[in-house]
């Protein structure tokens, strides 16, 4: 059996068809669309599309069901743009089915859903190839904003009613006048650290030089007194105190003179009677001074 032998160009054309082949299958692939599922196509117009571009999804409810495949403009026209969409043909679209544009997600970008008319039993399709009515769908962020926007207006006119009612109390007299005083109190307490640094500058060295000196001397007087002898001197008091309860004890027993004069009743009262005697004879002897002294500068009688 003879081999087939082809030729350089025959083998360089069959690389090339392949390789077109694969191109285009794997650009549709990345694209998300299937090539080899049957699709119908259907057109929407719209006077601007805000930035849709080919292959963004086609939705049906959130379900994903085609893609963009093209987009043409006119701008001789009102509407100047026509949108091809590619839908699977399983999805049969009833009349009234709406094309509507909306943002897919947050970050704006734009996707088309197919919002359905009436559906029944006896509904009339559209046929692949017609032109479906066009709307622009507010997408998420015109939802999100038109919830938002009444509650920041609420927050914003109560924000502005907050800021004039502290204007108006950092404008009126009590603010005004918290503020002097403690200004005021500012003023005086810088005052008054300056004069404590002078203090500690001047005054406080001298003071701590004075504590020094007495330390020194407290330590003096401690080390004289670890030089007493604090026990002879406590038993010399205490012979002393034996000495003096011996006196006392001695005395009252009528021991002495100064024993018997405190004892002794007859003793007090012959001194008392001496003492009395003597006053008397004092006075006698003030108003009637002749009866005991005679003087006389010529002499006198017996």
């Amino acid at each position: 059996m003879s081999k087939v032998k082809l030729s350089r160009e025959f083998r360089v054309g069959l690389l090339a068809v392949v390789a077109v082949f694969v191109l285009y299958f794997g650009l549709n692939f990345l694209k998300g669309a299937d090539v080899f599922k049957a699709v119908n196509i259907y057109y929407g117009t719209y006077e601007h599309i805000d930035g849709l571009v080919p292959s963004a999804p086609v939705y049906v409810k959130g379900l994903k069901v085609g893609q963009v495949e093209k987009v043409e403009y006119d701008f001789s026209k009102t509407t100047s743009f026509v949108v091809k969409v590619s839908v699977s043909r399983d999805i049969k679209l009833p009349k009234g089915t709406r094309l509507e544009l909306f943002d897919d997600g947050l970050m704006g970008g734009k996707a088309v859903q197919l919002l359905y008319g009436t559906y029944a039993a006896n509904s009339v399709f559209h046929n692949s190839g017609d032109t479906l009515s066009s709307t622009l769908g507010g997408g998420l962020l015109a939802e999100l904003s038109g919830s938002l926007m009444p509650k920041i207006e609420t927050i914003a006119t109560q924000a502005d009613s907050l800021l004039r009612s502290v204007r108006l109390l950092i404008d009126g007299e009590t603010v005004q006048n918290s503020l002097n005083s403690l200004e005021h109190t500012t003023a005086e307490l810088a005052l008054s650290s300056t004069a404590l640094r002078k203090m500690m500058q001047n005054e406080v060295p001298a003071i701590l030089s004075d504590v020094s000196a007495m330390t020194g001397d407290f330590k003096l007087i401690s080390a004289n007194l670890k030089g007493i002898d604090f026990a002879s001197t406590i038993q010399q008091v205490d012979i002393t105190i034996r000495d003096l309860n011996h006196i006392t004890t001695g005395i009252k027993n009528g021991e002495g003179s100064l024993g018997l004069l405190l004892t002794d009743k007859e003793l007090y009262h012959n001194l008392n009677n001496t003492v009395m005697s003597a006053d008397k004879l004092l006075i006698d002897l003030k108003t009637q001074p002749k009866r005991y002294v005679h003087f006389s500068l010529f002499g006198g009688k017996n």
